[in-house]
Order: structure tokens, then C-alpha cells, then sequence
């Protein structure tokens, strides 16, 4: 037995009014809490940044003095990478045969900047959890 249009329409129009409407009206709930949430955290947002509008900008020189994180960062960043350089350099100058190097300064630098890189990883791993933990963070 086959159905025409308008008996497959009515059975169809019967098993979404009647059957699949409660699953609609929790998605349609839930999208109006989503709607809700995402609304009131836009407005936080417009808030913060209206207010971050009207604060004086500090001047470059302000900025400089006072560092922060990211500039020391930096300047760690290039104390390790000094380090390793002035490793390097000892350590090729005693494999030329300079006599002013001693295998005990080689061996010591070249640790000294080993144990700096290994904590710049460390840093940095541990920087990186930080930031998926934020990240991971419900809104």
C-alpha cells in the first residue's frame, strides 16, 4: 500500500508534532540559555572594553622602565641564549688548541648552559599548560 503526498504529509506532520516535539523544545530552551549567556557576556565585554577606552595610555617610556613579564621574558630569553653562545665559543676555541682554555671552564659553561635551556623549557611547557588551561576554561 502506498501512501500519496498528502497521507505521507499528515503522518509526517504527526511524528514531528507529536513525538519529536519535546526533544525540539529542549534544544529551543537550551539555545535560548546559549542566546542569553552569549548575550550578558558580549555586554561584559562592551563594559570592559568601554572602560579600558577611557583609561589614559601609558607612554613608551613608562612601558620601558617598568618591563613586565613579557620583558623579562625576553631579556631571560637572551641571557640563555648568551650562554649557550659563549659555550659554544669556549668549546670550539679548546678544540682549536687555544692554551688560555681549560677543559674544566668548557664542561662547566657547557652545563651551566644545558641547566639554562632545560628551565627555559620548563618555562615554556609550563606556560603553554597554563594558557590550555584558560583556554579550556568554560565561558
Amino acid at each position: 500500500m502506498a501512501l500519496d503526498f498528502p497521507d505521507f504529509w499528515l503522518y509526517w506532520s504527526h511524528l514531528v508534532l507529536f513525538r519529536a516535539w519535546p526533544v525540539q523544545t529542549v534544544s529551543f530552551s537550551m539555545a535560548i540559555q546559549n542566546l542569553t549567556a552569549i548575550e550578558n557576556m558580549l555586554s561584559q565585554m562592551r563594559q570592559v572594553a568601554q572602560a579600558a577606552a577611557n583609561l589614559p595610555a601609558r607612554s613608551d617610556a613608562v612601558a620601558g622602565e617598568q618591563g613586565g613579564f613579557a620583558a623579562e621574558l625576553a631579556r631571560s630569553l637572551s641571557r640563555v641564549s648568551e650562554m649557550q653562545n659563549t659555550a659554544n665559543a669556549q668549546a670550539q676555541a679548546f678544540q682549536a688548541g687555544d692554551p688560555d682554555v681549560a677543559l674544566n671552564d668548557v664542561m662547566v659553561d657547557m652545563q651551566k648552559a644545558g641547566i639554562a635551556f632545560q628551565a627555559t623549557l620548563q618555562v615554556r611547557n609550563r606556560l603553554i599548560q597554563a594558557y590550555q588551561e584558560i583556554a579550556s576554561m568554560p565561558v
